[in-house]
């Protein structure tokens, strides 16, 4: 309670909140199972037994057959650079690394710097201003046959926009080049499919889809295995411990695999199909998440464009709600997002403003160092609190 209001969480796409479950299993974990790995006592047996149930538990989730394809890390941008700094192991001069100008930090950064440490060159791939949507000119000219990796999120967490990840991966493989995809922004809302995809590497954080602080890395067992990866001598070479450097966070993962069993729940719970696997689970749950949270984010959408003076960042149109994830951004020429956030706040709305590390878009889009408002729906908000959202924001820009 924020005096004697009940809180809105709109935070999402920074940290979203987790089930008393996941809090249960982490809690359950430290207290009865802790222990570190690979002897015969009955907690380290139950640890390793846990980090083999937690990696079958993210392979349902991604939708990878192999679940020693899955590597757990601190967060998605850890892991981003010690992927990146494998590969740079392996390209040089005359090599060409793709990033876009719609992507968080994260997925730009780790890149930048792989391509100097190389010596490949770097190019960026160019936004539509007026929707914030990736220009396919730009994506199409930016990949050759030079091109080494293409780095893409799936969704932007500023504008909320999908892209068409599955086109670029077509792209890019044809000039042979890998893609990587940020799917963090796009995990809690969208089933992800990776063997649909086609890409060659994902990343996601379970504290994005109300897990633990921890990250999460998918390859192809192929690559994984041979890459150049920094290890200590004494590190198994196994998949896909070569790439888990020191000891895990094994609560953590309790957790994760506590986060992915709630979203099957919900699956099961929408469709009243009470047997179904995980996987079959987690796709029915996604079909229940997405169709509340497009109602939820088209009624913000509705609601905020009625008011004077507000600046969308992002799709806007109904019709294509499908092309978009439920997280809106927005600016206003009275007041600061700062400054709305703060009156929010007090009212106990919780939202987010600044660029969010999506530093390449903010730049673009010259919203420099103010940057926007935002506030992200997940499946847990209601009509209510999105009503009671754009009646506070209307409030405080015409008062």
């Amino acid at each position: 309670m924020i005096g004697d209001r009940r809180a809105i969480f709109f935070d999402g796409p920074g940290g979203s909140q987790v089930p008393a479950s996941v809090a249960e299993a982490v809690k359950d974990y430290l207290l009865n199972h802790n222990a570190n790995t690979g002897m015969s006592f009955a907690t380290s047996v139950e640890t390793d037994q846990l980090i083999s149930d937690s990696l079958q538990a993210c392979a349902d989730f991604l939708g990878c057959s192999d679940p020693k394809e899955i590597v757990f890390g601190q967060n998605m941008t850890s892991l981003n650079i010690q992927l990146a700094s494998a590969l740079s192991r392996t390209w040089g001069p005359g090599d060409e690394v793709v990033v876009t100008r719609l992507d968080h930090d994260g997925n730009v950064r780790p890149w930048t710097l792989a391509a100097e440490w190389s010596g490949a060159k770097l190019r960026k791939v160019d936004i539509n201003q007026e929707d914030c949507t990736l220009n396919m000119d730009s994506v199409i000219d930016s990949i050759s046959e030079n091109t080494v990796l293409v780095a893409v999120g799936a969704a932007s967490n500023l504008s909320g926009t999908v892209n068409d990840i599955r086109g670029i991966v077509e792209i890019s493989h044809k000039f042979g080049a890998e893609v990587v995809v940020d799917a963090v922004h796009y995990a809690p809302h969208s089933l992800i499919d990776v063997e649909q995809i086609g890409c060659d590497y994902l990343l996601c954080s379970p504290y994005k889809f109300f897990g633990p602080h921890q990250g999460i890395l998918w390859g192809k067992a192929e690559k994984m295995a041979n890459l150049p990866v920094a290890k200590l001598r004494v590190s198994s070479e196994e998949m896909p411990f070569r790439w888990m450097t020191g000891t895990q966070s094994h609560e953590g993962m309790s957790g994760t695999m506590a986060a992915i069993e709630h979203i099957a729940w919900i699956g099961r719970e929408s469709s009243g199909e009470y047997g179904l696997s995980r996987r079959d689970a987690l796709e029915r749950a996604f079909e229940a998440i997405e169709a509340h949270e497009s109602e939820l984010c088209l009624k913000m959408l509705e609601g905020l464009i009625e008011i004077e003076g507000i600046n969308i960042w992002g799709i806007t149109e109904p019709e294509r709600i499908i092309e978009r994830a439920p997280t809106v951004s927005f600016t206003h020429p009275k007041m600061s997002a700062t400054e709305i956030s703060q009156e929010l706040a007090e009212r106990g709305i919780f939202v987010w403003a600044g660029n969010f590390y999506a530093l390449e878009l903010t730049e673009a889009l010259d919203l420099e160092p103010d940057g926007v408002l935002r506030a992200g729906v997940l499946h847990y908000n209601t009509m209510d609190e999105v009503n009671e959202f754009v009646s506070s924001v209307r409030e405080i820009l015409e008062s």
